[in-house]
């Protein structure tokens, strides 16, 4: 993220560097890469191990497989769209959006914001809820092993929700706090650390019990699983895969750092997401796959919080910080474009409003009552969602179905069209079309999964009861 006061623009998804955010185009092959691989690795990895115990050991590891080749070969589509017109002397485009309005303009820049914005609003809730999970989750770790495995530990996550939602309305008053140069290093260490340390825990664990648990075909019918529910969830599973891969709007963000003459901007970019994918999918592969060994169908929705590993206590504790300390940097990343379009819009329609334009600077804070009064219901609003719904696994699901078609293969596709002018009905606009065809079905099927279990949650689950 670069330095200093600069203003986010327009679904302009922080958390990677362009040239229009003060960053010199001095990227290479290999620091492109470790934008990728930092921008994809987060709390998604943590619902792998589950979303592998509803597939099994044959369908789970294939699905991941497919996700991974669609989301490297759209994103090498999405790659040539950085510069529209000739590949050489075209146009750059330096935001995702910028590439929809420049290749295809119309109601689909419209429908673009719809789904960026939407996606930005359901990660906050989602960070909120995994967040409190986490912080809840140290507590009843400290709490298991003083009194036992047996002692249930009860307690709510609603007061650290609200405690998260405090954190982000102070948070929120700084200016620019996404672009603050040293948060993408502390993320990407603590992405790190909690990824590292549930993989090592998997690993310990599957020797303790002697074997590899869990079956070919995922979890079985019976006591406590319907076949209805063995489908939804199956269908979850997709999009938590998808979740934990999605990178695709940021991908434009990331080539405009790097440094070569045009074209090679998109060829540089092609390499760099060909290792990125390849790494974090082996990362994921043995992620997912080792909690999938060591609890088989018992493999928690959220591998460090549902108590599958209970010693180490203290290493649980130090991945379940790393955990909120990321969260609470991400939940920033994700709102300040979200606040910064809304404050435009107010600035356009009231310029002499006292009420929007007056600010006071105390420290780093940058204060004015619209800013103080829109930023603190925004943050209000989506804890009080996430004590509504705070299931974790749902909520991931939901979030990378919804915006898997749009975002990482239907734009993609629609921009190389119109940017390469693919004529009607020949093979190659056949096959793109169908593949875009088949991931939307995928999306719908993933979401219906997730929704479907989050009302089947409902049904026994009282609002607020944490």
């Amino acid at each position: 993220m670069a330095s200093g006061q600069k203003v986010v623009k327009p679904m302009e998804v922080p958390g990677t560097p362009g040239r229009r955010r003060g960053w010199t185009t001095t990227g290479t092959f290999w620091t492109a890469s470790a934008h990728i691989i930092t921008a994809v690795i987060g709390s998604g990895v943590l619902s792998l191990a589950w979303a592998i115990a509803q597939l099994g050991w044959v369908a789970g590891p294939a699905v991941m497989l497919l996700f991974a080749f669609v989301i490297y070969y759209t994103s090498t589509l999405l790659a040539e769209c950085y510069r529209t017109g000739d590949p050489a002397t075209g146009k750059r485009n330096y935001t995702y959006m910028d590439a929809v309005r420049a290749n295809l303009g119309g109601a689909k820049v419209t429908f673009c914001g719809v789904i960026q914005y939407a996606n930005l609003v359901g990660v906050a809730i989602g960070y909120t809820i995994a967040s409190s999970i986490s912080m809840r989750a140290i507590r009843r770790a400290g709490c298991f092993h003083h009194n036992g495995h047996g002692d249930p530990c009860r307690s709510s996550s609603n007061p650290y929700m609200i405690l998260f939602g405090v954190v982000q309305i102070v948070f929120s008053q700084i200016p620019d706090f996404d672009q603050i140069w040293w948060l993408s290093i502390v993320a990407a260490v603590m992405s790190f650390t909690y990824s590292g340390i549930g993989l090592s825990l998997g690993i310990v664990q599957t020797i303790s019990n002697g074997g590899i648990q869990g079956s070919l075909t995922g979890i079985s019918i019976g006591v406590g699983v319907s076949s209805t529910q063995k489908v939804w969830r199956s269908l979850q599973a997709f999009g938590d895969i998808a979740f934990a891969y999605s990178f695709s709007n940021i991908l434009i963000e990331i080539q405009d750092t790097i440094k070569a003459p045009p074209p090679s901007e998109a060829k540089v970019m092609k390499s760099a997401t060909r290792l990125s994918v390849a790494t974090t999918t082996v990362f994921y592969m043995l992620c997912g796959c080792m909690g999938y060994a060591a609890f088989g169908d018992a493999a928690p929705d959220n591998l460090l919080t549902g108590f599958g590993f209970y010693e180490p206590f203290w290493l649980l504790d130090v991945a379940n910080v790393a955990i909120v300390v990321h969260l609470v940097g991400a939940y920033q990343v994700f709102v300040q474009p979200i606040f910064a379009f809304v404050e435009r819009w107010a600035s356009r329609r009231w310029p002499d409003s006292a009420f929007i334009a007056k600010e006071l600077r105390v420290g780093p804070f940058a204060l004015s009552l619209f800013r103080l009064t829109w930023r603190s219901a925004f943050v209000c609003l989506t804890t009080v969602v996430a004590m509504l719904l705070p299931f974790f696994g749902n909520v991931v699901g939901l979030l990378g179905a919804v915006s898997f078609w749009p975002l990482t293969v239907y734009f993609p596709v629609e921009m190389y069209i119109a940017q390469r002018g693919v004529p009607r009905g020949s093979a190659r606009w056949i096959s793109l079309k169908t593949l875009s065809a088949c991931c939307l079905v995928v999306s719908i099927a993933a979401a219906a999964g997730s929704i479907a279990d989050v009302i089947d949650a409902l049904k026994v689950y009282r609002p607020f009861s944490g």
